[in-house]
């Protein structure tokens, strides 16, 4: 039986083509009377011939659906109630002591709240002050705090901050070499509301992406500056900036540089500053929540990814991407690149779900016979693969986050938003889609071949990743015509700027190192810890003694220490200069020509910066050292593979 959706379909291609259907096009940018459509044409603007891609894989994708005779479970997207989705986001946001019955000790959240911008702070407060109301209303049997209780303290410039120390007049209350117990301390920005005008200070171009300041700051300084007036309609001209990364004499820090205590408070970070960004802009932002339904606990096709990675890791330990996604990729890579309509035109349908139910039975066994599989064919399989995840690879929380994008003023706030929201995704699914985007770009990268542009791969895969099948509800089926033009322009964001948004903005990792450092702070303060720290500082003081050679004197200023235990230098004390980088200090300790030095290469190690105030972090090579040592004074630098 047809569907009341693919009929629509066909209805939108005949009045398309008779010149009735319009939908989110530059009528002043139709096709000149008489020219021909060039796919391998370099303008990468989304024209009303280039949506036929769209419509055409979103045709395909319901025959397939229709030819599919098994009963799907839909998932259910709960409503939640008055107050109950602000809940979750403190909740998310690591906040949740800040109210209901642990709301007496919210100390540890004080020093978080202590570390936000000002944009931030908004943020919290207005999903605060929302759960509070709700709770008094149903008369909630435990305390309730005061919104007004839990920002006093931050809000009052008059006042101190949470340690009791007086605030700093500029941007950030730690930018001198010593704390006050003495110790060296680090110099970095928050990106906070101290400062009167951050931009003003800062030479970046229209298409650069500041990552110094917080995102949501800026746009509330371009707010303030235009009178409070937002420039709508950021989707209306398609060409995409030039956007580029200023360089960062601290180095830049990549998704996987940091270790997953630090990650997860870049992902609360992430969340707050995703909602006041926006919260600023005047879009709604709202995590949509799945019921838990019955799911596969094995096969291919239609199992959680969690599940397939579990018994994945079975069989090659360490396994981040499904074996079946690796390996239908590497199965279109091996043919050629280069086949004109890769991506765009189908497999045979009834041939890819007779693939598919083999590929259940034999996959797992060895037994699959991959040279019967047509590129064609595999191309459909793999986005069939996305297409019957139980939840979408952009996760049921997000999606809806993911295509309002699309509604953000200006393309470098897209841009922002989307570097938060991949943040933001579960290591799985980002780990996944980066390598379905990688190799998106691959495609592209042979399109004088191929003829599949940037908005043609953009417009066959957004189907794929946005209209998903398993919520079960009518705005989902809307959206697949209201927003189609929409998601295809998200879907060329994330493909033509994906090396920008695996990035972590430099003001998140800043508000990281505040966070251990006054949590440090909070530790020595703490009465209770002394015991305890004393014995710690003993052990540590027998066990150096224990293990201190000649070698490990005291270092003199201005140089630092460099452990390599894995090679066969295994220290070195290195003298800083300005122009010294992380990757200068690696290529000296692999030119000591002994050992098992000689089997490592220069891209398998890293200088690794450990303790202070991050936990522990991957260095680029471009990292330049003297910097990098005023941020973190105390820390550590250790060079070593990033798999061990």
């Amino acid at each position: 039986m047809v569907t009341v959706v693919t009929k629509l379909v066909h209805y939108l291609h005949l009045s398309r083509r008779s010149g009735q259907y319009t939908m989110n096009h530059d009528h002043s940018k139709k096709t000149p009377d008489g020219a021909s459509f060039d796919r391998s044409g370099s303008q990468d603007s989304l024209d009303e011939l280039s949506m036929d891609d769209y419509w055409k894989e979103l045709e395909n994708i319901h025959e397939t659906r229709g030819n599919n005779h098994e009963e799907r479970v839909a998932l259910v997207v709960k409503e939640p109630d008055e107050g109950e989705l602000e809940e979750e986001w403190l909740k998310e946001a690591g906040l949740s002591n800040l109210f209901g019955e642990s709301s007496g000790d919210s100390l540890e959240s004080m020093l978080f709240l202590s570390t936000l911008t000002r944009t931030q702070k908004a943020a919290v407060e207005k999903r605060v002050e929302t759960v509070t109301q709700t709770m008094r209303k149903k008369n909630k049997q435990h305390q309730i705090p005061d919104v007004r209780d839990i920002f006093r303290l931050q809000n009052d410039s008059k006042g101190k901050v949470c340690d009791g120390s007086e605030p700093s007049t500029v941007r950030t209350s730690e930018n001198k070499n010593e704390t006050q117990d003495g110790t060296k301390g680090p110099k970095f920005s928050l990106g906070t509301d101290e400062q009167k005008s951050p931009l003003e200070d800062m030479p970046f171009s229209d298409t650069d992406i500041n990552l110094e300041i917080s995102f949501a700051e800026q746009a509330a300084n371009l707010k303030d500056s235009s009178g409070g007036k937002m420039c709508k309609g950021g989707g209306g001209d398609t060409l995409l900036p030039n956007f580029r990364l200023p360089k960062d004499k601290t180095g830049t820090t990549k998704i996987g540089d940091l270790a997953p205590q630090d990650m997860k408070k870049v992902y609360s970070l992430a969340l707050i500053e995703l909602t006041a960004l926006y919260d600023i802009l005047g879009t709604e932002f709202k995590q949509q929540k799945a019921v838990k339904i019955k799911t596969k606990d094995s096969g291919l096709f239609g199992v959680p990814l969690s599940v397939l990675l579990e018994q994945d890791q079975k069989k090659v330990p360490g396994t981040k991407i499904p074996l079946i996604f690796q390996k239908l990729i590497a199965q279109i890579e091996e043919a050629t690149l280069e086949t004109e309509g890769l991506l765009r035109i189908p497999g045979v349908a009834t041939r890819v779900k007779s693939l598919c139910q083999e590929l259940e039975a034999k996959f797992y066994e060895g037994t699959f016979n991959w040279e019967n599989v047509k590129q064609h064919d595999a191309a459909s399989l793999l986005k069939l693969f996305i297409r019957e995840l139980p939840q979408p690879l952009l996760t049921v929380e997000y999606l809806k986050a993911f295509q309002d994008v699309q509604n953000l003023p200006t393309k470098k706030q897209q841009l922002q938003a989307l570097n938060l929201l991949v943040l933001l995704l579960p290591e799985a699914n980002r780990d996944t889609l980066k390598v379905l985007l990688e190799f998106l770009q691959r495609v592209i990268d042979h399109r004088d071949k191929n003829k599949m542009t940037l908005k043609n791969v953009a417009m066959v895969m957004a189907p794929n990743l946005f209209t998903f099948h398993g919520l079960g509800s009518k705005t989902i089926e809307q959206s697949e015509f209201v927003m189609a033009a929409g998601t295809a322009n998200v879907m060329r964001f994330m493909i033509q700027y994906q090396k920008l948004l695996w990035t972590i903005p430099k003001f998140i990792v800043n508000q990281v190192r505040k966070q251990n450092t006054e949590s440090q702070k909070k530790e020595k303060k703490d009465k209770a810890m002394k015991k305890l720290l004393k014995k710690m500082a003993y052990d540590r003081e027998k066990h150096e003694k224990q293990e201190k050679t000649p070698n490990d004197a005291d270092v003199p200023q201005g140089v630092i220490r460099v452990q390599a235990p894995h090679l066969s230098k295994v220290s070195m004390a290195i003298q800083l200069t300005e122009e010294l980088k992380a990757g200068d200090i690696v290529a000296r300790f692999l030119s000591q020509k002994s050992g098992n030095v000689q089997t490592l290469k220069k891209e398998e190690v890293f200088l690794y910066e450990i303790g202070g105030n991050i936990g522990e972090r991957c260095l680029d090579d471009n990292t330049y050292m003297k910097d990098l040592y005023q941020l973190n004074p105390n820390a550590e630098w250790v060079i070593k593979s990033k798999q061990s």
